[in-house]
């Protein structure tokens, strides 16, 4: 197991690494393999970028994100100014269905409502507006339409995480149950865990995956 001294390390190299970011504007600490990431960015997408930058890092367990998003006077925007920057987004985006997305904007923080039939289409309408200035927070509480076939989709899903290069698949098992999908096994890193369960959202008609995979890490000859 990896002292949480060289996470700590690694973690704050890996942030300087990122282009986008600027690591001394974000403190890292370290227990027991949990990462908490404080301070303030400018943007939220930096804020993601951070949480997603921690994750690449061997011996990290998990990742405990308390950024927070201080606006410069540059970056700041009207509510109506951010809704109409959104909604002219997700029109752009050919992965979105704009039409089934309702918007709100409240204090910077948007919120998407509605449902869509795959969930790339949900994420792909967070990922798309989590750049535009003066956005402090996005609500993602778009829904999944439902009309899976449990035996087809675990058989996708299986075959999907054999062919990821990034995943060992032998230590994965995969269960449906209804809509839901459900990962057991071990895998070496928080990044390959959310290969898995991006693999697991990939299939059609998925409503919840609920990720059981654990961390652990791999075992090294010497």
């Amino acid at each position: 197991m990896r002292a949480d001294a060289e996470i700590q390390k690694d973690v704050m190299a890996q942030l300087k690494w990122e282009p986008i970011l600027n690591s001394a504007e974000i403190g890292v600490s370290v227990k027991d393999g949990v990462v908490t990431l404080t301070g303030i960015v400018d943007s939220y997408y930096k804020k993601t970028c951070a949480d997603l930058a921690a994750k690449k890092v061997l011996g990290v367990r998990a990742v405990a994100e308390d950024i927070q998003v201080g606006l410069s006077p540059e970056y700041r925007r009207t509510d109506t100014e951010i809704a109409e920057a959104v909604v002219a987004a997700l029109a752009w985006h050919t992965a979105v269905q704009e039409d089934k997305i309702k918007i709100k904007v409240e204090d910077g923080v948007v919120t998407l409502d509605g449902a869509v039939d795959w969930n790339f289409q949900r994420t792909s309408a967070a990922d798309t507006i989590k750049n535009l200035a003066g956005v402090r927070w996005i609500n993602n509480n778009i829904t999944i339409k439902q009309g899976i076939t449990p035996s087809d989709v675990k058989h996708k899903i299986s075959a999907s995480l054999q062919r990821n290069a990034t995943i060992d698949s032998g230590k994965i098992s995969v269960d449906v149950v209804g809509s839901k999908v459900i990962l057991r096994g071990v895998v070496r890193s928080l990044a390959e865990r959310d290969d898995a369960e991006y693999a697991a959202w990939a299939a059609a008609g998925v409503t919840n995956v609920e990720n059981k995979l654990i961390v652990t890490e791999p075992a090294f000859a010497y």
